[in-house]
Formats: C-alpha cells, structure tokens, sequence
C-alpha cells in the first residue's frame, strides 16, 4: 500500500510539494493522525509483552521449590520449559516441562498489520498534507484510498477478533489449569501449585486498541467515500428528478 502511494508520488503527474498543514484540522487528516498513534499503541502493548508464569513444587529432596517459565511475544508457547527444581531433578523423577500452545501467528498477524497501518498512515499524511491538491484533482487517489481503508477496516476487525481468542487460550496455558497435564507433578511423592503469572493487563488493552482501530477505520471509509467520484455520481442520481 505504501510503495504504491509513495511511487505515486514521484510520477510524472505529480507536480511540486506543496505543504499545506491545516490538512491535520480537517477530518480527513486528523482521523489519521489517530490512526497513525492507535497503530503505535496497538504494535507496542502485544509486541512488548514479557512475563512468566511459577509453581511450587515440592518432590524428593525437594521442598517448596518455585519453578518458572518465561514467555513473551511471539508466544510460542510450546518452545518455553519450566526450570528444573533442583540439578537432580527430584530424583530422576522430573522430565522438561513445557507450556502448551502456539499462538504466533495470531499475535503476529495482528502486530504486523499495525506496523503496516503505522507506515501507511506516515505515507497517506505525507499526500494529505504536501501533495493534497493532486490528490483532489486526481479520482484515482481517493478511490485507492478508498479500497485500501474498507481493506484495513476488514482486517483489523478479524485480526482484533483472532488474537483476542488466542489470547484468551493464552491464559489458560499459563495459568493454574496447566497443573493437572504435567506428568511430573503426578510422580509419587511430588506435589505441584500453582503460585502466580503475570498480570496479561497490557494484552487486554491491546484488544481494545484493536476495536478501537476498527471503528476508526470504518469511519474513515466514509471520510474517504466523499472525496471520491462515487459520492458525486449517487448526489446527482438521488437530486435528479
């Protein structure tokens, strides 16, 4: 999407830069600089996300050990092993542990397109504000416009949708749940707890910086819908007699 503006830009039908920043107190411009900062927010609280999930273990020559597993974005869960109790392993009684899940392609899809909605809104701000008067005159910038924003407002609304189910089963892999499916735990004379995990506060923000850039992106079809031809043409159709 950005190549094709930004090669748009230097075509010949562009003629000079012509910076014009009261482009950002329009709708037009100001719904994306919104766009542009809820993109940040949304790559930032799912991509940043470390934390770890601990038990307490108590087996052979063991007592009360906390054991712990670290896991962060992607979330490949499945790849992350709880440390060992003691260098012995109770005994010979423990085996690597692992979390269960993977959920990478959900939290990636999801982080990548607010990369990809944070460079398009960069490029579409730089034609808003320094090439906007080829952009009135020429139809078929608001049209690509157009087809790109139903695009990023249909994604955003299944990638929002996707990594808060995967983050739902997130949860459920790192939390007290997880205690019945490790063998280990079932060996004679070991006991397992669940003791904690870290708070997923910031992930629960990031589905809701996710709604948030859905509804942002569906009003800005409308936005874009009445910079195009098509707006025009329905005008005239609905007012002639």
């Amino acid at each position: 999407w950005s190549c094709f503006l930004l090669a748009a830009l230097v075509s010949p039908m562009m003629v000079g830069l012509r910076v014009d920043l009261s482009m950002l107190l329009e709708p037009l411009g100001f719904v994306k600089v919104l766009e542009w900062i809820l993109a940040i927010f949304a790559f930032s609280t799912c991509g940043g996300f470390q934390g770890e999930t601990a038990l307490l273990v108590s087996c052979k020559g063991v007592v009360n050990k906390t054991i712990t597993a670290a896991f962060a974005y992607p979330f490949r869960l499945n790849t992350v092993v709880f440390s060992a109790p003691d260098p012995k392993g109770c005994g010979g009684t423990w085996t690597d542990v692992h979390l269960m899940g993977n959920f990478s392609s959900s939290a990636q899809f999801f982080v990548t397109l607010a990369a990809l909605v944070f460079l398009y809104c960069l490029t579409a701000l730089v034609i808003y504000i320094g090439y906007n008067h080829v952009y009135q005159q020429n139809n078929k910038f608001p049209l690509t416009d157009l087809v790109i924003s139903v695009l990023i407002a249909f994604l955003w609304l299944v990638s929002t949708f996707v990594w808060a189910k995967a983050l739902a089963d997130i949860k459920v892999s790192t939390g007290a749940s997880i205690i019945p499916g490790i063998e280990s735990c079932k060996a004679p004379g070991t006991t397992c707890h669940f003791l904690s995990v870290t708070s997923m506060g910031i992930l629960n923000v990031s589905v809701v910086f996710g709604l948030l850039n859905m509804i942002l992106w569906a009003g800005n079809v409308w936005l874009v819908y009445k910079d195009t031809n098509l707006h025009s043409q329905w005008n005239r159709i609905s007012e002639s007699p």
